[in-house]
């Protein structure tokens, strides 16, 4: 249990770490190219002539606070796609582009499993689900979705993304709720899951004003995820961003959580590789069952 895992997202045509040091990392969404503060990239860059169309400049504040400033003219969104899922990109307030590409290991992992069953046999549930690119992605695979986020513009922008993708009639609901209220309700409906993803922030808040705080309400969430899954089930994977928090701590309470289910317990981090010279940069801690 002591051994821990590094997941890799390696680039792909519409998106890519091309250089990272100095605090920063350089990327490309498709045909923009952008500079976002990364405090893990300690080292020294690969070059020194980034030429970004967008650099997020941080505000003074801890909680994320910062502006775009955009050297060349980028459009309000565009679009990307990973396989057949195709999504919308933006320069968003938070300095992220609307989606997470280190998430895409995950994904392919969490559609291998869903692909050893009968094709649309599999009933997952998305927490936390922002944009919806893991919920299309997962649906591309054959399961049925539950997507839920307390942010009813999220859900609309996951809503928009299945249209670019052609996919608005696939078996997809579509929740704005408190993720922690909205499980509670499903266990006591007796509801069962064969998948549970959970992308949960640091600190949030609920359509209705409810605090999500992750180190206070994240063991008792988890405690409810396990009462979703049953001895059919196929997984369950958790990720965790920007907190002072182990990958160890993580999967032990994963592991105790759901040690009568058998199966498999991994955890480690997620990284991506940069383009220039192959190195791996941090992004998150991770841990994840599978009934095997």
């Amino acid at each position: 249990m002591s051994e821990l895992a590094t997941i890799v997202a390696e680039p792909w045509d519409d998106w890519a770490l091309i250089d990272c040091g100095n605090g920063l990392k350089f990327e490309r969404y498709g045909d923009a190219r952008v500079v976002r503060p990364e405090p893990q990239a300690m080292w020294s860059p690969a070059g020194t002539d980034w030429d970004p169309d967008a650099t997020f400049v941080p505000g003074s504040d801890e909680e994320g606070g910062g502006r775009w400033v955009q050297h060349r003219p980028v459009p309000h969104q565009w679009e990307l796609s990973r396989g057949k899922v195709r999504f919308a990109a933006s320069l968003t307030p938070f300095r992220h582009l609307g989606f997470f590409p280190d998430m895409a290991p995950q994904w392919d992992w969490m559609r291998a499993k869903i692909q050893q069953g009968r094709s649309g046999d599999a009933e997952v549930l998305n927490l936390f689900g922002y944009t919806g690119v893991g919920t299309l992605q997962l649906s591309d695979a054959g399961a049925r979705l539950v997507h839920v986020d307390a942010s009813k513009k999220s859900v609309e922008q996951g809503k928009d993304n299945a249209r670019l993708s052609e996919t608005s009639d696939r078996p997809i609901r579509w929740i704005v709720d408190d993720a922690g209220k909205f499980t509670a309700r499903e266990v006591r409906r007796g509801r069962r899951y064969d998948g549970i993803l959970l992308d949960p922030p640091k600190f949030g808040r609920g359509p209705t004003g409810e605090v999500w705080r992750l180190e206070e309400n994240l063991a008792p969430l988890l405690a409810d995820c396990r009462r979703l899954l049953d001895a059919d089930s196929r997984f369950l994977v958790l990720t965790v961003y920007a907190v002072r928090m182990s990958a160890l701590a993580i999967g032990e309470l994963v592991k105790q959580l759901l040690a009568d289910l058998g199966g498999k317990i991994e955890m480690g981090e997620m990284a991506v590789r940069e383009e220039a010279r192959g190195l791996l940069l941090p992004t998150a801690i991770f841990a994840r069952w599978s009934r095997n």
